[in-house]
């Protein structure tokens, strides 16, 4: 077998490997005879069947196989060997690919296409410092987080009329076109309205004001003007909704007004645990305060890696080996075409820069993750997952057993790993090019995303 090397030019080499029947012929010889000793057909015993039958039924299979596993093998270990940083995976080659015929087998050459990687220098001098925007804790957060947990902790409580806020629980009943109940009609028992997700204003005065008992007259559909949420409320198929038409009884039988918890003892332990230390509703504020701000720095972090991404690839000047990347994303993506791929190659080049931008960091800087650092990521998603539910005070036990659980799912691992690299890499960033914090409010910071 030989195998050589010709550059096209600094992003482009075709690898040619010439393999002899020698390198193939004995395990394809050994494949044959390990079938020949398995076949069972009819008119022979098993493992008798005549060599020569077995060659022609499976000779030109077992030669593809091999010669194909060779292939593999040999192209790997000479990328390897010659340190070829290479882009996406090596491509047959369209213009230097010889014919093959499996079935009368010989010496064989194939050639391949090879889309390399280029040399890349980051100075970070000409870089320069990048904007961190910090987001300022201020009142209106704090007061936002304190409505979302006295709105969690509330309740209803019964009401006698009918306002803007309240929520009804009554019967619907289909009516005919004279406003009689209609026979064999839709009828749904004990559902929930809520004023306030009636869209249109007729209907939303209609409740205003009614009591128990009333029975109110409207068209569910004119009424939330939603046909899958009408469906739900009638307790109907999706596809029976072109079928409904008119106008429904309503009768009330419940009225409830949402009541948020009080800010006192019993809403701290529900937050916090039985065994919180905050007991005003300052020292709530100030708990608040700083959770947020511990929180708002994912938000931070998430923008300077955008910003990053998008200064790095503009300042750190390299080419690419384009043409062989969008055969290799054509070839490689069954459902995409050649249209697609000049549609969205620049956000691919993009992605790719910066992908490529971060690897030569992370070796230059020999940046390495161990098992520790994956384990803790998944605890602090197990942490995350338990306080968007309202769980700040989390046993370390239950903590360990969630974050176990994530580390079970091998891709879900390997996106930790790979993340916790980028924060390295972003961490590095910060370090030698620096950052020009810019304080900001939530507002300004989410304004930044409409730019």
């Amino acid at each position: 077998m030989k195998i050589s090397k010709t550059s096209i030019d600094d992003l482009n080499v075709v690898v040619r490997i010439a393999i002899e029947k020698q390198d193939y012929e004995p395990t394809v010889n050994e494949t044959l005879k390990d079938y020949r000793k398995k076949a069972n057909m009819p008119g022979f015993r098993k493992g008798m069947v005549p060599a020569g039958l077995i060659r022609k039924m499976y000779g030109k299979a077992a030669v593809a196989d091999e010669v194909n596993k060779l292939l593999s093998r040999e192209l790997t270990k000479y990328i390897a060997d010659e340190n070829l940083n290479i882009l996406g995976e090596p491509l047959p080659s369209l213009t230097e690919q010889a014919m093959i015929d499996f079935d009368s087998p010989a010496d064989m050459e194939f050639a391949f296409d090879l889309g390399l990687s280029p040399e890349i220098s980051v100075d970070f001098d000409k870089i320069g410092k990048l904007p961190y925007y910090e987001i300022a804790v201020d009142d209106q957060l704090i007061d936002n987080q304190i409505q979302g947990y006295t709105n969690r902790f509330g309740e209803n409580s019964p009401a006698e009329v009918v306002g803007e806020k309240e929520t009804t629980i009554g019967d619907f009943v289909q009516l005919d076109g004279d406003g009689n109940v209609l026979e064999g009609g839709i009828s749904s028992l004990n559902v929930q309205m809520s004023v306030q997700l009636i869209k249109d204003d007729s209907v939303q005065k209609l409740f205003v004001g009614s009591k128990v008992g009333d029975v109110l007259k409207f068209n569910p559909k004119v009424a939330l003007q939603n046909d899958h949420e009408v469906a739900h409320l009638l307790k109907i198929k999706d596809d029976q909704i072109d079928t409904v038409e008119g106008d429904f009884n309503f009768t009330i039988n419940t009225i409830n007004t949402f009541v948020a918890a009080e800010i006192d003892d019993s809403l701290f332990k529900k937050i916090y645990g039985e065994e919180t230390d905050v007991k005003t509703g300052e020292e709530m504020r100030e708990k608040i305060g700083a959770e947020l701000k511990s929180n708002l720095i994912y938000s931070s972090d998430y923008r300077f890696s955008i910003d990053a991404k998008e200064i790095f690839t503009k300042a750190v000047s390299m080419k690419l080996p384009e043409e062989f990347l969008k055969r290799w994303l054509v070839e490689t993506n069954e459902k995409v075409t050649v249209e697609q791929i000049e549609e969205e190659f620049d956000h691919f080049r993009t992605d790719l820069e910066w992908t490529l931008i971060k690897s030569k960091l992370v070796k230059e800087n020999e940046i390495r993750i161990e098992e520790a650092d994956i384990t803790a990521m998944a605890r602090e998603m197990a942490r995350m997952q338990f306080q968007q539910y309202g769980m700040s005070n989390v046993p370390d036990e239950y903590l360990d057993n969630y974050a176990n659980s994530i580390l079970q799912n091998k891709e879900q691992k390997q996106k930790m790993a790979e993340k916790k690299i980028e924060d390295k890499v972003l961490e590095l960033i910060k370090e030698k090019a620096g950052v020009d914090l810019k304080q900001v409010t939530q507002k300004e910071f989410d304004d930044l995303f409409e730019k």
